[in-house]
């Protein structure tokens, strides 16, 4: 991949720039801390454009992904798109020679992210995926303690779990053709954490899916009928050395638990977080000595760096660092949530391709 001479070269736009967490905002403000320049903007709605042009005056704007291709002399695009539209306008990108950026989920499916990768091996660009979470404090120092310093010994569990109990919210999220599952969304970053603590391959993958209450509650014209993601949904997933990971995603369960919990011969190191104004938001260590006594530890999480993703972007597309989101760092978790849908479906685990 040509390299660029400095940060400031690298032009840079989003192809979305709707409302929601007004996230089209969030990464040109992210890429412009880090050195680009915002240069281009494509969204379908003609207000948020003109909302666009307030936040970035003499920013291009463009409300069609064809035409700003056509048009744009920008480099880099990050895509703000329900999931299914991922790989689709990121290989149109791709192949126009653009490097890329699709927010998390990378892809649905593993054939999309082999497709996407091996087209961006064909015309020398980068793709990657916005785990910005990878920096999140809760992981770093988990990974500083249950890696490095080997404190709770060797790994031989995970348990992952996120969600409560409710009715999904009619937006496009709860829409199993559009979204991929009940898993895609936060069991993104849940698998990603995980691998960055297990350090081994993947061989096989057990889905289990509970379906159909809450479609059964759904008033008659809720647009989703017929299409909803699961109630809840588990992936069970085996690797290599022997351990074995269990991630839970549900809107089935009252009961607020742990969203990580890593297990290991010496002891348990529990996350405690993120994303409940009540939460301990805290991390705990319970370590077991020989004589079979348990001593707790306990602490807030420190600083979480996500704005190291697009630093890191940045450094990599002038020649400064290696990338940390690879494209095949990002299949990895988009490998178990495909394999997890399909062997809930078929009722039996499935093996894992080059994990």
């Amino acid at each position: 991949m040509k390299k660029f001479k400095s940060t400031k070269d690298i032009k840079v736009g989003v192809v979305g720039y709707g409302g929601a967490f007004n996230m089209g905002q969030q990464h040109l403000q992210q890429m412009k801390k880090a050195g680009m320049t915002p240069f281009a903007v494509c969204e379908i709605d003609p207000e948020r454009l003109k909302v666009a042009e307030d936040d970035f005056p003499g920013i291009e704007t463009y409300g069609s992904l064809d035409a700003m291709l056509k048009q744009s002399d920008v480099n880099l695009l990050v895509h703000i798109t329900p999931h299914n539209l991922h790989y689709p306008l990121a290989a149109k990108c791709v192949k126009a020679g653009k490097h890329v950026v699709t927010e998390k989920p990378f892809v649905v499916t593993t054939s999309e992210a082999d497709r996407l990768i091996n087209l961006a091996n064909k015309h020398n660009v980068m793709v990657s995926t916005y785990h910005n979470r990878h920096w999140d404090g809760w992981i770093m120092r988990a990974v500083r303690e249950i890696v490095e310093k080997k404190t709770i010994g060797d790994v031989y569990k995970v348990e992952a779990h996120f969600g409560g109990y409710g009715m999904p919210r009619d937006w496009w999220r709860t829409s199993k053709s559009v979204s991929g599952g009940v898993l895609y969304d936060w069991g993104c970053h849940l698998l990603e954490y995980t691998l960055q603590v297990v350090d081994s391959d993947i061989v096989e993958v057990s889905g289990y899916a509970k379906n159909g209450y809450w479609e059964s509650q759904a008033p008659k014209n809720f647009p989703w009928i017929g299409d909803m993601n699961e109630d809840e949904a588990t992936a069970v997933v085996r690797f290599a050395n022997g351990c074995v990971a269990n991630l839970c995603i549900t809107q089935l369960d009252p009961v607020r638990r742990p969203p990580l919990t890593f297990y290991g011969t010496k002891g348990t190191y529990i996350i405690n977080h993120f994303g409940w104004q009540d939460d301990p938001q805290q991390w705990i260590l319970k370590k077991a000595n020989r004589k079979h006594q348990i001593k707790e530890t306990s602490g807030k999480h420190p600083k979480s760096r996500g704005d190291l993703f697009y630093k890191n972007i940045a450094e990599y597309m002038t020649g400064q660092a290696d990338l940390v989101i690879t494209p095949e760092w990002a299949r990895r978790p988009i490998h178990i949530l495909d394999l997890a849908g399909k062997s809930a479906q078929a009722g039996k685990a499935m093996k894992a391709k080059h994990a």
